[in-house]
């Protein structure tokens, strides 16, 4: 069986920011979010990595990747608009990217086994490469994925609300994701409103924040349930719609063809949401460095 592969979903990275050298570092060593994500997935065994980004930022890349490729052998993958079946035409105006489940298919030449795949600016923590290396390593087959599950408390912001995937479960087996949008912390967990009514989600409840993984088969779900997404969403937004991998991982599981594992982490997951985000992670990061999970220089 082929050795574990890390995907990771950055084409929006740089134009976000208005490119890598704009990205604003989470420590005083200059580091910014992906390099941890590097760091901790080395650290659980991963050495082959597909950077899925915009080709207009390759440089900036590989200049942030300096270091890194002596350790772990990164390829890019380039998600750009025009990657589109054969009889589809680029609506005029479009310029939002094609979605999540959109980038991943564009690294399937250089996928071949088992995959991991992450969001670029999310910290997830290192508990959570371990759990998710070990289940590719030996667990993953083609009707079983699995997703990295984290404690609802343990993903807010004190700084406004967020978007979060809240899973239903059973014997940690995933049974479906509803994308509540606008969640907030409240005492014993959090809450968010739904048609005039408070909903609290109490604490421990498990969330998906984009940590998969899957048996290289998934790519080809992707690409077959591809041209149904252009045929329905391209009457209804053709500027906007976007082909998402919850959506088209959700859809699979509804089918009853594959069973996915939750893989639950008490870590922490750090993002910045808001600019006023930012200190809160830079204290978090500078607390594990002084705990000695992390050195001052990651690559050095």
């Amino acid at each position: 069986m082929r050795k574990p592969i890390l995907v990771i979903m950055a084409a929006g990275l740089g134009s976000r920011y208005g490119g890598l050298k704009q990205i604003a570092p989470v420590d005083d060593a200059g580091h910014i979010i992906i390099e941890f994500s590097l760091y901790d997935a080395y650290r659980a065994g991963f050495r082959d990595v597909v950077c899925i980004i915009n080709p207009a930022n390759e440089k900036d890349f590989d200049e942030r990747f300096g270091q890194i490729k002596s350790k772990i052998n990164i390829q890019y993958a380039y998600q750009v608009l025009t990657d589109i079946p054969a009889g589809y035409t680029l609506p005029e105006g479009r310029a939002k990217p094609w979605g999540t489940a959109h980038a991943v298919l564009c690294a399937k030449p250089q996928i071949h086994g088992p995959f991991a795949v992450i969001n670029a600016d999310d910290f997830y923590g290192a508990d959570a490469y371990a759990i998710l290396y070990n289940f590719l390593e030996n667990k993953v087959r083609n009707d079983l994925y699995a997703m990295v599950g984290y404690q609802i408390e343990n993903t807010l912001t004190e700084s406004g609300t967020v978007a979060r995937g809240v899973c239903t479960a059973k014997e940690n087996y995933l049974i479906g994701i509803k994308e509540v949008l606008q969640i907030k912390p409240a005492p014993g967990g959090a809450e968010y409103e739904e048609k005039g009514e408070v909903i609290h989600v109490p604490a421990g409840t498990l969330v998906s924040m984009n940590m998969f993984g899957f048996p290289a088969s998934l790519l080809t779900e992707i690409e077959n349930r591809f041209t149904a997404f252009l045929d329905a969403k391209l009457q209804e937004n053709p500027l906007k719609c976007e082909y998402l991998l919850p959506t088209v991982v959700g859809d699979i599981l509804n089918d009853k063809r594959v069973e996915i594992e939750i893989l639950p982490t008490a870590d922490r997951w750090h993002g910045v949401t808001y600019a006023e985000d930012m200190p809160g992670v830079r204290a978090a990061i500078a607390k594990m460095k002084e705990q000695g999970l992390y050195p001052q220089y990651l690559w050095k």
